[in-house]
C-alpha cells in the first residue's frame, strides 16, 4: 500500500438529505448514522442553485425514464441518441449563443476532448497553474508541449506568449483558463486574456464547470459577454444545473470535427436519459428566474464581510465559492471537525488538490441555505480563531 501521511489520507462518507426536512433544506446526515441531530449545513457540494433536488427536475427526470430508459444502452453514434439529447442542446446552443453543442457523461471527459481536439503534438498549451486536472490530463493525451503561467496573471501570459511567437512563430497555441477556479473561488479577466490570444493567434478553451448558472448575464457563464471571441467552452450540469453530465460549446467547424474524430465522444454511453431531461429541466427554470446568480453573489458579498468581520483573511473573488486557507493539512482537518461540530459540513481540501503549504477548507453558498447557516459560521470561526 502507497504510504501517506495521516493528514493526507482521504475518507469516503456517505451522505444523505436529512429525513423529514423541507424540500430543498440545505441539511445532510451521514447515512446510517443514529445521531438525533437535525443534520449539518450543507457547505460543501457545488449545488449552488439548490436544483438537485428541484420537484421540476426530478419530475422531468423521471418522466424521461419512464419514456425513454435509464440509461441510454450505447453511444451516441451507436444507438445512443434520444430526443432528449438534441433537445438540450439546440437549447444550450441558442441561450449561449454557439453555432454548436456537444453532450458529454462528464466534465472530465469533455475536457479530455476539448483539448484533444484543439491540440496535437505540434501545439503548445499554456495554461493557467491552477486549471483542473482534467485539462492537464487532456494536455499530457494530446501530445502537446505544456507551460505553465501564474494563476490570473496576464502579465506573465503576455510574456510566455510574446517569447513563444519569437521562437516558434508560426506554432499552433492553445490557452487554457476557467472562468471560476473551483478551490480559489477567483475569476481571471477573460477580456483581457481573449485580446492577448487574438493578438498572439492562439486559440482559447475556458471551462465554465463552476460559473455556468451563477455568473455572467442571465448566469450564461463570463464568456457570455465576450462575443464568442474564444474558441471552445466547457461546462457542466453537475453543479448549478442540479443533474449530471457535461457539454461542449464551439462553432459548427468544431463540432463537426468533435463529431468526426473525437473518441471521448465516440468510445462512451450516451447521457442518461434521465440527467439529460433534468438538466434540460434546469436550463428553463434559469431561463425564468435570471436573477438567482445575482442573489446567490449578493449573498455571497455578505459571508465575505462576515468572515472577515470574524477577524479571517476576506476571501477573493465574488462567487459562491469561498475558501479558508490555513496551511497545514492537519489545522483544515482540525477545522473541518470543528465545523461539523457547531452543524456545519465543509470539508479540509488538501494537496495535490490544491498546492503545498495551502491546504483549506472550501465553503459553498448555496441558493436555498438559511440565515442561521452564516451564523452558526461566525461563531465557530471566532471560536476557531481565538484558540489558534
Amino acid at each position: 500500500m502507497v504510504s501517506i501521511p495521516s493528514a493526507r489520507r482521504r475518507q469516503l462518507r456517505t451522505w444523505v438529505p436529512t429525513p423529514g426536512v423541507e424540500q430543498g433544506a440545505d441539511l445532510l446526515c451521514l447515512d446510517g448514522s443514529t445521531n438525533s441531530a437535525p443534520g449539518l449545513h450543507d457547505l460543501a457540494s457545488n449545488d449552488y442553485l439548490s436544483l438537485a433536488r428541484h420537484p421540476v427536475l426530478r419530475d422531468a427526470a423521471t418522466r424521461a425514464m419512464n419514456e425513454q430508459g435509464v440509461g441510454s444502452g450505447g453511444s451516441r453514434l451507436v444507438s445512443g441518441s434520444r430526443p432528449v439529447h438534441s433537445q438540450l442542446e439546440t437549447a444550450l446552443a441558442s441561450w449561449l449563443g454557439w453555432e454548436r453543442v456537444m453532450l458529454f457523461p462528464s466534465g472530465f471527459q469533455a475536457n479530455l476532448a476539448a483539448v484533444s481536439a484543439l491540440a496535437n503534438r505540434h501545439t503548445t498549451v499554456l495554461a493557467d497553474r491552477l486549471i483542473h486536472h482534467s485539462l492537464l490530463v487532456g494536455v499530457q493525451a494530446s501530445g502537446a508541449r505544456l507551460q505553465r503561467f501564474a494563476h490570473n496573471d496576464l502579465k506573465d501570459l503576455r510574456q510566455k506568449l510574446g517569447k513563444l511567437r519569437l521562437s516558434r512563430p508560426n506554432q499552433p497555441v492553445l490557452v487554457l483558463t476557467e472562468s471560476l477556479f473551483s478551490m480559489e473561488g477567483t475569476s481571471p479577466d477573460l477580456q483581457g486574456l481573449v485580446d492577448l490570444c487574438q493578438q498572439h493567434q492562439a486559440q482559447v478553451l475556458v471551462d465554465e464547470a463552476h460559473a455556468l448558472g451563477v455568473l455572467g448575464p442571465g448566469g450564461r457563464g463570463l464568456t457570455a459577454s465576450l462575443n464568442n471571441n474564444v474558441t471552445m467552452v466547457s461546462a457542466t450540469f453537475g453543479k448549478a444545473f442540479g443533474s449530471g453530465g457535461a457539454f461542449l460549446a464551439t462553432d459548427a467547424e468544431q463540432g463537426e470535427q468533435l463529431l468526426q474524430t473525437s473518441g471521448a465522444f465516440r468510445y462512451t454511453t450516451a447521457l442518461a436519459p434521465p440527467l439529460a431531461a433534468a438538466a434540460l429541466a434546469a436550463l428553463e427554470l434559469i431561463q425564468i428566474h435570471p436573477h438567482w446568480g445575482d442573489d446567490l453573489l449578493a449573498r455571497a458579498e455578505e459571508w465575505r464581510d462576515g468572515i472577515a468581520a470574524a477577524g479571517w483573511p476576506r476571501p477573493g473573488g465574488r462567487g459562491p465559492i469561498l475558501p479558508l486557507v490555513v496551511g497545514e493539512d492537519q489545522l483544515a482537518l482540525d477545522l473541518q471537525q470543528r465545523l461539523e461540530q457547531s452543524g456545519l459540513l465543509c470539508i479540509a481540501i488538501r494537496p495535490p488538490t490544491v498546492p503545498e503549504g495551502a491546504a483549506r477548507l472550501r465553503l459553498v453558498l448555496h441558493r436555498q441555505q438559511g440565515d442561521d447557516a452564516l451564523q452558526l459560521l461566525m461563531q465557530a470561526l471566532r471560536a476557531a480563531k481565538e484558540r489558534r
